[in-house]
């Protein structure tokens, strides 16, 4: 029967360092595989158990990292969506190569032990007025955003170029010779403030934008808003900018239920290029975030946080992406 190895007794078996054992049972990149296999295969034999509670404990880390996302979970606009998904994708796959854990949670959660232990806090949306920012600025801990820079915050900010993103639809309205226009999003957000900001300069006074402000990002939401205003004042529209997707297609479906064809009398152009966008009727015109590589410079910029490195904001670029609508 083997008898239990310390982490040193391991290190002279295979011929390395404590710190690469360490690193090989963490399956750390900084490892080669070769070195990680040989490790692994030498403690099996030797009946080593990796103590994680131990290390964590010696090091005063807890080589765990918070993703909270700031979204409310509804019928309409599920968790399973591309956002925040394809975000975690990305922010998992950097953090758990670099040996560190992810918990999921949420605003409502801060006070549990899984997140007042971890070493840092990543924050996926900013809230409306930036309020779940300044909540989870109170924790002391390392923070990254994923949202859009505000004036005056001292927060690390991933996200992508809200205001191009914007300027982008309205350069499309101008080529199609849209002027009577609808902005269909919550400005409290400073993501959709970009994109309404950026949208209204670009269309530089060439028309007009009506700017309704729903507060959901869902298909209800979009199909409840565009059917009041056709209630109140009619087809007095030609092109509807959605902060959203699901905003874009709720939107569709009121001015079809009116005989409004998309995009013969009303162009419609949604945000986030969700993989629903391409098979909706009539396909959807969308601008394109690149979330998952949002999600993989989220987490670097936590490692190098915790890791006492110099961190700045950065923003990704957006396409967009022409389809029927």
């Amino acid at each position: 029967m083997a008898v239990n190895k310390t982490m040193e007794d391991l290190a002279k078996l295979a011929g390395v360092s404590k710190i690469t054992v360490s690193r090989a049972l963490r399956d750390s990149p900084l490892v080669t595989e070769e070195t990680r296999q040989k490790v692994r295969a030498i403690a099996e034999a030797q009946g080593y158990r990796f103590n994680v509670s131990a290390r964590n404990l010696r090091m005063g880390r807890s080589y765990s990292v918070a993703v909270v996302v700031e979204m409310t979970p509804a019928k309409g606009r599920p968790m399973s969506d591309p956002y925040p998904m394809e975000l975690l994708g990305g922010i998992t796959q950097e953090l758990t190569t670099a040996g560190y854990s992810v918990v999921l949670t949420s605003k409502q959660l801060l006070d549990t032990a899984p997140v007042q232990g971890a070493d840092g806090l990543i924050l996926l949306g900013q809230g409306s007025h930036g309020e779940a920012v300044k909540t989870l600025q109170k924790t002391g801990l390392p923070l990254v955003v994923w949202g859009a820079p505000e004036p005056g915050s001292s927060s690390i900010v991933v996200g992508s170029d809200n205001r191009k993103g914007g300027a982008s639809v309205a350069h499309r309205f101008i080529e199609l010779g849209r002027k009577k226009l609808v902005f269909l999003g919550d400005v409290d957000h400073a993501e959709v403030q970009e994109r309404c900001a950026g949208f209204i300069d670009e269309m530089g006074g060439q028309g007009t934008v009506h700017i309704i402000r729903p507060k959901a990002f869902t298909f209800e939401a979009g199909f409840d808003c565009i059917s009041a205003l056709l209630k109140k004042k009619g087809q007095a529209f030609d092109g509807v900018f959605a902060a959203s997707d699901l905003l874009a297609m709720g939107a569709i479906r009121a001015l079809a239920e009116r005989n409004l064809r998309v995009p013969e009398i009303v162009s419609v152009i949604g945000y986030d290029d969700t993989p629903g966008a391409a098979s909706f009727v009539p396909p959807l015109t969308s601008v394109h975030q690149y979330l998952r590589d949002g999600g993989v410079l989220l987490a670097r910029k936590m490692l190098d946080l915790m890791n006492g490195q110099p961190v700045t904001s950065e923003t990704l670029p957006t396409t967009l992406t022409v389809r029927q609508t």
